[in-house]
Parts: C-alpha cells; sequence; structure tokens
C-alpha cells in the first residue's frame, strides 16, 4: 500500500467536495443581491445557507475524504494488520500462516476515521432538508388574503405564486447535494476496496485461504472419526465379551458345584439318621430297658432335629449364595449392555452432528463461490 500514499493535503479533498454546493449557494446569494437574473428572497438564503452549513458538518465522514486520512496514515495500519497475523497465527502440517481476514481489518479500521451513521443517512437527509426548506419557505410567505377588492388580491396571489417559486430552490438544493454525495461516497469506496485487494494481494502468503481452513477442518473430522470407530472397535472386541462370557460361565459351575456338595452331605446326613432310628426302635421293640430305649429315641430325635435345622441353614445359604452370584452377573451384564448403548447413543450423535457440520460448510462454501463467481 505504500504506492497508495498521497501528497497531496486532504483538505483539497474536502474542498473538491465542497465546490459545487458551495458555487451554488453563491449564485443563490447572487441572485438575492441581484447580481444575476434570478429572484431569491432573503428566507431562502437562509434556508439553503443552513443545508449548506450541514453539508459541510458531514464531509468529514464521506468516504472520499475518509480514504485520504486512511492513506495518509497507512504506515499504521501495515502495523496494525502483521500485528493481528502474529497474534492469530494457526501451524497446519509444517506450515504457520494467520487466519485474520484482511477486509474485516480494513474495515475495523476504516471506522476509525468516519461514522457509518452519518454517511448511511446522508443520501437521504439532504433532501428531506430540502422539503422542509421548501414548505418553510411557503410558509412564510404565505400572505394573509384579507384584502377585498380584487386588484389587492390579485397582488397577493402573485406574491404567493412567487414565493413558492423561490422556496423550490431548497427542495432542488437538498435533491443536488444528495446526488452529489452519492457519487463521491461510490467513489471513495472504490478506492478503499482497490486498498484492500492490494492488501489482500501483499499479504496473501501469509494468510490461509478459505479453502484451506476448510479442507483442514474436514481432515479434523475425518481423524476424529477414524479414532471414534477405534475406540468402538475396542469396545466391542469379541475376545474380550468372550472371556467375559467363559469367566461367567465359571463362576456359575463353582456355585452349582458348591451346591451338589452340599445337598449330597444334607443327603448323607439324613440316611445316617433314619439308620439310626430305626436302630434305635428295634431296640425299644426287643429291649426290656424301655427307659433306655425312650431316651435313646429322644437323643435321636434331637439329633434329627439338628440335622434338619442344618439342612435349612445349608439351603438358606444356598439360596442366598445363588441369588448373589445371579444378580452380580446380571449387574455387570446390565452394566457392559448399558456403557454400549451409550456409546452407541454418543456415536451415533456425533456422526449425525459432523455431518450437518459437513453439510452447512459445504453449502456454505459454495454459495460462497457461487457469490464469488456471479461478480
Amino acid at each position: 500500500m505504500s504506492n497508495n500514499t498521497s501528497s497531496t493535503p486532504c483538505f483539497l479533498n474536502f474542498i473538491v467536495i465542497a465546490l459545487l454546493p458551495t458555487l451554488f449557494v453563491a449564485g443563490i446569494v447572487m441572485g438575492y443581491l441581484h447580481i444575476i437574473p434570478l429572484k431569491v428572497d432573503l428566507h431562502s438564503v437562509i434556508i439553503i445557507g443552513f443545508i449548506y452549513l450541514i453539508y459541510l458538518l458531514f464531509i468529514q465522514h464521506n468516504a472520499n475524504y475518509v480514504i485520504c486520512n486512511m492513506r495518509k496514515n497507512h504506515h499504521d495500519l501495515q502495523e496494525k494488520i502483521q500485528q493481528s497475523i502474529q497474534e492469530n497465527s494457526l501451524s497446519i502440517g509444517d506450515k504457520t500462516k494467520s487466519t485474520i481476514d484482511i477486509r474485516k481489518e480494513i474495515s475495523h479500521y476504516y471506522s476509525m476515521f468516519r461514522n457509518d451513521n452519518f454517511a448511511s443517512i446522508a443520501p437521504s437527509f439532504f433532501p428531506m432538508l430540502g422539503i422542509l426548506g421548501t414548505f418553510t419557505a411557503i410558509a412564510l410567505s404565505m400572505p394573509d388574503f384579507n384584502s377585498t377588492n380584487s386588484e389587492a388580491l390579485d397582488s397577493e396571489i402573485s406574491l404567493l405564486l412567487s414565493g413558492i417559486g423561490t422556496a423550490f430552490y431548497a427542495s432542488i438544493y437538498g435533491i443536488f447535494l444528495s446526488i452529489l454525495w452519492n457519487y463521491f461516497e461510490k467513489r471513495g469506496l472504490s478506492k478503499a476496496d482497490q486498498d484492500a485487494y492490494r492488501l489482500e494481494h501483499t499479504y496473501s502468503k501469509f494468510i490461509w485461504t478459505e479453502s484451506e481452513l476448510k479442507r483442514h477442518e474436514h481432515m479434523q473430522h475425518i481423524m476424529r472419526d477414524e479414532r471414534l470407530i477405534q475406540g468402538l472397535k475396542e469396545t466391542f472386541n469379541l475376545e474380550f465379551i468372550q472371556r467375559l462370557n467363559e469367566t461367567h460361565l465359571e463362576n456359575f459351575q463353582k456355585i452349582i458345584d458348591e451346591t451338589n456338595k452340599n445337598f449330597t452331605t444334607v443327603t448323607n446326613h439324613m440316611k445316617m439318621v433314619s439308620t439310626d432310628l430305626k436302630d434305635t426302635i428295634a431296640k425299644i421293640h426287643h429291649s426290656q430297658d424301655a427307659i433306655d430305649a425312650s431316651a435313646n429315641l429322644q437323643r435321636n430325635i434331637q439329633q434329627f432335629n439338628n440335622l434338619t435345622q442344618n439342612l435349612q441353614h445349608s439351603i438358606e445359604k444356598f439360596d442366598h449364595s445363588l441369588e448373589n452370584a445371579l444378580n452380580l452377573t446380571f449387574h455387570k451384564i446390565d452394566d457392559e449392555l448399558g456403557d454400549v448403548i451409550i456409546k452407541l447413543g454418543n456415536f451415533a450423535s456425533s456422526i449425525s452432528e459432523q455431518n450437518r457440520l459437513l453439510t452447512d460448510s459445504i453449502s456454505q462454501y459454495h454459495h460462497e463461490i457461487a457469490n464469488k463467481l456471479n461478480k
């Protein structure tokens, strides 16, 4: 942008923008002073002068004047751009560039020299001022119409028509200022676009293009998908599930074996008790000592009750152990199935979100390419 440095002072741009409106006002004043054959009333001169002063205040926000100030300070703009490039650097592979948007940086710097709100309302503001001045001039030149004879009435009508004719100078002046403003505004914006294009070309090798960033983003999505698929493969490893099932089967087989062992012991005890009971009953029938037989019978019955209680405790212990083992097995299976379902849901959500982001990104990219081709 160094070749855009202007040696012309910016007040000359101000004079160029204000030259034609100044000549218009000078012609109005000469018409009022009867230097040129143009009928102008005093109120029209005052209204047009007021509009002219407002126009002079607005010139500092015109793009043609602002671009001159920007070119005077182009070194400051370049320093800000270089600083932004360093602060927003991004490394992709073995290359390091910046992600800034040159045009946004220029627009931000451009807004420091003018108020866009004033510049945007100026084209419609001046015609409205002209129309307001016209109605004001008509109101000021309006006669009373209190004459009783026709000659005086004709004179008042002539005065009214004369005032209306001079009042329209304000509307003409407002429309003229709007046209002139638009011309210099577009000219200044064209210069700003040319400077922005030169800066983009100068710093293009230090800034990532939009297509490069989109390609990098797409590659990141692909790598994340591959890591996710690899994680799912590790989660759903058949060998791991087979080992888990074998472990559960071994635990269940141990429980069954222990249960069978307990049942065998209980059965043997019951057989012994039954044999002792038979022997005791036989002694009762064949022995002469009824008291001893009765005592033996009582003792055997007590032993039978004890064995029955032991059997009941063993059965309760077996039921409790079997229930705990089955609950533990089912809880592990439920937890693992729950984790699998959650990972599948996260995977589906991630794939759906990535597809949506990729589709939006591709659509936006196609739209921007279409807009650039249309331009």
